[in-house]
């Protein structure tokens, strides 16, 4: 099992900034990829950024040049740098993790106020 723990998310005015962290313990050999998911009300979950174990990383589009994935492996930690944030991103927020399985956080609250 591999268990996720997320934090960092709250209320920010648009075009501020936040940082979410993911810290993953347990089974960490059976995870090679991070990420973060986020889903809004009344929507579906989507895929926000994710990252290999070798540091290839992707983003949705309606992210790209705003936010930055990045992880510290020491720590086996994956975080998500949100800036220029908009009313748009506001969603619950989701650390993912993976390779054959996929496990999630418990999720973290992101509000942007226009």
């Amino acid at each position: 099992q591999v268990n996720l723990v997320e934090s960092g998310g709250g209320l920010v005015q648009a075009g501020g900034s936040l940082r979410l962290s993911c810290a993953a313990s347990g089974r960490i050999d059976r995870i090679n990829h991070m990420g973060w998911y986020r889903q809004a009300p009344g929507k579906q979950r989507e895929s926000v950024a994710s990252i290999t174990s070798g540091g290839s990383t992707v983003y949705a589009e309606s992210v790209k040049g705003r936010f930055t994935i990045s992880t510290d492996n020491a720590k086996n930690t994956v975080y998500l740098q949100m800036n220029s944030l908009k009313p748009e991103d506001t969603a619950v927020y989701y650390c993912a993790a993976w390779r054959l399985s996929t496990y999630w956080g418990q999720g973290t609250q992101v509000t942007v106020s226009s």
